[in-house]
């Protein structure tokens, strides 16, 4: 079965009711997602919906493989691959493919993967305002936010612009079944951080927390199956369906401490984007735990535990996730000069960032510490 959002450009939608004050905001994004299992085979039909007649694929190089194959069914809409796509989007790789794009007259983009190409698509696509077809491979969420992460020189920099949201979304369940245990695990805690921030960012509103205690409750419940069994068919689409809900969420409301950290770390040390959302999201939990207990209430409501952040930690420990910012890269010596960086441009947080005690969550991360107020 697939579900396909109405093809008509729907407007904000401006509500009120009781969320905090009493009066919020609440904007539909402009988009359009097929979900099922079996979609990939729509590929052609959105294309042709989209008056894309020649498409350049993006892939990451472990990935043109796929990329090719579901590419084929672009049949002579096809008109290159591109498989460079890396983590953080750096800028030299998006210069690479906008000159391809250039050169061969490319009207359309296909991303296929994870994060990191669908985060090429939407640099590209902003360069460009060529529409953009997304996907997705992993659980990373990235395909739902109106938000861009480029890294130059070590430095991580976002951005925020409706254009970012592809025009199309693409969710197969086939195409998550053969993506291993481990990158699921990962990639999965990714997308609940996700939605714990939305569950404390100023703008929360009733619509998206829903969302976000529905995304996390699917995820946490579909992980530990795919850890025992990949192929679970249930599973993958619980997980999938999670992966969903945590992107509208982080695409509907700002980002706080949590991905502030994890877009210092992983710019400032070229870490694995996914675990280190995994790392860091209990000890960010801990850090916002006294001033956020409405979202820890719903968090860990959603894990079926009564802490929040140590039922972060259980979980990632349980799908076998690295718990030491150490064991994925980041020197020791790195601890200060990323808590410098971090306090710098804060995002909005429920908490006051204060230099000493992120450099103590950071340190506690850095060791794999169990999740602790700072």
């Amino acid at each position: 079965m697939s579900i396909a959002a109405s093809d008509a450009v729907r407007p904000p939608i401006v509500a009120a009711g009781d969320a905090g004050s009493g009066i919020f905001a609440y904007c539909s994004q402009q988009y359009r997602v097929v979900f099922g299992a079996g979609t990939a085979a729509r590929l052609g039909e959105e294309t042709e919906r989209l008056g894309i007649k020649r498409a350049l694929v993006l892939t990451t190089p472990e990935q043109q493989d796929l990329g090719r194959r579901l590419g084929a069914g672009l049949g002579d809409r096809l008109a290159g691959l591109f498989a460079g796509a890396r983590m953080h989007t750096p800028v030299e790789v998006t210069n690479a493919a906008l000159r391809i794009v250039e050169s061969h007259d490319i009207d359309g983009l296909v991303a296929i993967g994870g994060g990191s190409t669908v985060g090429l698509g939407k640099a590209l696509s902003l360069r460009t305002g060529l529409p953009h077809i997304a996907m997705p491979t992993t659980y990373a969420g990235s395909e739902m936010t109106p938000i861009l992460g480029e890294t130059t020189n070590g430095i991580k920099t976002t951005q925020q612009s409706q254009d970012l949201v592809p025009d199309t979304v693409i969710y197969d369940v086939d195409l998550t079944v053969s993506l291993p245990p481990h990158v699921s695990a990962a990639s999965g805690l990714n997308a609940i951080a996700h939605a714990v921030e939305a569950l404390y960012a100023p703008d929360a509103n009733p619509l998206t927390s829903l969302m976000a205690e529905d995304g996390i409750a699917a995820l946490a419940r579909a992980l530990p199956r795919i850890m025992d069994a990949p192929a679970d068919a249930g599973a993958r689409r619980d997980a999938l369906y999670g992966a969903w809900l945590c992107g509208v969420c982080l695409g509907a409301v700002g980002m706080s401490l949590h991905h502030k950290l994890c877009h210092v770390l992983g710019g400032m040390f070229n870490l694995p984007h996914a675990e280190t959302h995994a790392i860091v999201l209990p000890h960010a939990a801990a850090y916002n735990a006294a001033a956020a207990p409405d979202a820890m209430t719903r968090v860990a409501r959603a894990l079926r535990t009564s802490d929040t952040p140590q039922g972060l930690f259980d979980l990632a420990r349980r799908l076998g996730l690295p718990r030491r910012l150490a064991d994925i890269g980041m020197p020791e010596d790195g601890i200060a000069r990323a808590a410098e960086m971090a306090v710098r441009s804060p995002y909005a947080n429920p908490r006051p960032v204060e230099r000493v005690a992120i450099q103590d969550l950071i340190a506690a991360a850095w060791r794999g510490d169990a999740p602790a107020q700072h």
